[in-house]
């Protein structure tokens, strides 16, 4: 059985809507919360010549804007009190929001699309956020 897929986008990202997906299985997520996480979205994309990885923003509520990054890569690090990691671990579960590319996803939607399989690059983040 041929299990390759000619989407242009990952696997994880849903064909319509939105749906959410377990922390740590393809990747976990930094939130950001209001115009600083969009301000740091945008400062990473300058950084990283437009291409700064996968995040998602969500246009209700606090606002949120998630930074996809690789799984586990959060841990055992030193993060800004504002900041809120979404991981999983012993006795922890948290679940990302992920919008289709195109569609109705609101209240979410890209800053920044997926592009093949990379995810935002976490010290990359991290460092950006202490920079602040």
């Amino acid at each position: 059985m041929n299990t390759e897929s000619d989407r242009p986008y990952p696997a994880w990202v849903p064909a319509r809507g939105f749906q959410l997906r377990k922390a740590g299985v393809q990747f976990d997520a930094v939130r950001v919360d209001g115009d600083d996480g969009r301000a740091l979205a945008d400062g990473l994309a300058r950084l990283t010549a437009g291409d700064p990885g996968p995040v998602v923003e969500e246009a209700n509520g606090r606002r949120s804007v998630y930074f996809l990054v690789p799984p586990a890569s959060t841990a055992y690090r030193p993060w800004p009190p504002d900041v809120t990691r979404l991981t999983s671990g012993p006795g922890r579960i948290a679940y990302i929001p992920v919008p289709a590319l195109n569609g109705c996803t609101w209240p979410l939607s890209w800053r920044h699309r997926p592009r093949g399989g990379d995810l935002v690059h976490t010290q990359l983040l991290r460092s950006a956020l202490f920079a602040r």
